[in-house]
């Protein structure tokens, strides 16, 4: 079973990848579309979800989706048919940053994928590139809530900051934030404890899968470093931004 198999499966309950919980994606969205007949590309958007979303509730706004896995976006694909909002979604299988397109967007999304960019910074800049005047960016990405342990930091990588810090060194960048929500206690649990208890869950009702039992490793040993290296440090913001005028 590789990553992406895993990934799939720990997300079934859970399939915004990302500790945000239904309430608080409506309301990101709603800040992110305030005409509802944009254009909308997430770079990174895994299931479409965000896009699904956001095309159902818009019956004028038309979205691109770019991934890399082909499993992720069939999955895509047979969501936006059971919805009827395939002829406002295109999809593409390809590297993120390699991504061109002939549109400019009034919405584009990043969230939870910034590592497919290089990072936080690299993600915007290249959101700004396919951006359309007035346009706006919906970005997610961890920051330090609490002092990391050296462990933590090894994890999630030394560019990451406090919160202050990270909205500051986005501010620096050039954009201004004109919404943002900071996943809560409960969001942060609630998504790690879905993710780990499904895989497990998964793992348990499948003894006889050949892929059961590295289902389980994984599950238990994600779960162990969540309680032990990271949950009392790590949080997750999300954050609607423009370009700051000149």
């Amino acid at each position: 079973m590789n990553r992406e198999q895993i990934s799939r499966l720990a997300h079934t309950d859970h399939p915004i990848k990302s500790p945000i919980d239904d309430e608080s994606v409506t309301r990101l969205l709603q800040h992110g579309l305030p005409r509802g007949n944009e254009r909308v590309l997430d770079l990174g958007c895994g299931g479409g979800e965000w896009l699904l979303r956001a095309l159902a509730a818009h019956p004028e706004l038309h979205a691109e989706g770019v991934d890399i896995s082909e499993g992720d976006l069939a999955t895509a694909r047979e969501a936006s048919i059971r919805l009827g909002v395939q002829d406002r979604l295109e999809l593409h299988r390809q590297e993120a940053e390699g991504f061109s397109s002939p549109h400019a967007f009034d919405l584009v999304l990043c969230v939870g994928s910034t590592h497919a960019l290089g990072g936080l910074l690299p993600t915007l800049a290249a959101a700004r590139k396919y951006l359309a005047p007035g346009g706006r960016v919906l970005i997610g990405d961890g920051f330090w809530s609490g002092q990391p342990s050296p462990e933590a930091v090894e994890m999630m990588g030394e560019d990451v900051a406090d919160l202050s810090t990270t909205v500051d060194r986005i501010v620096a960048d050039g954009w201004t934030p004109v919404h943002g929500h900071v996943s809560t206690r409960r969001e942060l649990d609630d998504y790690e404890w879905a993710c780990w208890g499904t895989l497990a869950g998964w793992a348990l009702d499948h003894p006889a899968d050949p892929d059961s039992s590295q289902a389980l490793d994984w599950a238990t040993t994600r779960r162990s470093e969540w309680l032990s290296t990271y949950r009392d440090s790590w949080g997750f913001v999300s954050l609607v931004l423009r370009p700051t005028a000149n």
